[in-house]
């Protein structure tokens, strides 16, 4: 899932304190010749609220099947997020499908200024001061996948430096 990102660092759950927040539960209807077949489709989001967060999508017929098996998708896919004191270290746009994402660093005290499934992805993570804006569409599952390509191509001062091959303050006197 993330074979098109340079600098992911995928983590293991184990030994994590994961908290799952349900980002959307949608019902989804399979026409037969017998009638109409009601399943649903849960996106949820894990994260430790401390740089590692995971997505995943279920799909059952009942609610609780779905979530449960979007939990166990989303700790699968955990990845790690550089911070940068509560924030994010620069401004990012990501985009999915027919959905686009921007997110600015803030000032400490700014909150998390953010709509939905966005959010939802920003608190799992442990993002406390961020500015967003959803552009085009607003289905929560392209969202989601967006907000983490904007996360995923996000690099700290210290993985620039290293890239580079250069000290940590030439990067900023550069």
């Amino acid at each position: 899932m993330y074979q098109d990102y340079k600098n992911v660092e995928l983590v293991k759950p184990g030994g994590l304190e994961l908290k799952d927040r349900l980002v959307g539960v949608q019902r989804v209807t399979k026409v037969t010749k017998g009638g109409r077949a009601f399943g649903f489709s849960a996106i949820v989001v894990v994260g430790d609220e401390n740089g590692v967060v995971g997505q995943g999508l279920g799909k059952s017929k009942e609610v609780a099947d779905a979530i449960a098996k979007a939990v166990e998708d989303a700790k699968k896919n955990l990845v790690r997020i550089p911070l940068n004191k509560g924030t994010l270290p620069h401004e990012q746009k990501g985009k999915y499908g027919g959905a686009r994402v921007m997110l600015l660093p803030a000032a400490p005290g700014t909150g998390v200024i953010a709509g939905g499934a966005i959010r939802a992805v920003l608190e799992s993570v442990g993002v406390h001061d961020v500015l967003s804006k959803n552009q085009g569409s607003s289905n929560p599952h392209n969202v989601v996948k967006a907000t983490f390509d904007a996360l995923l191509q996000l690099r700290s001062a210290e993985t620039v430096a290293r890239q580079r091959g250069i000290s940590l303050e030439k990067v900023f006197k550069g």
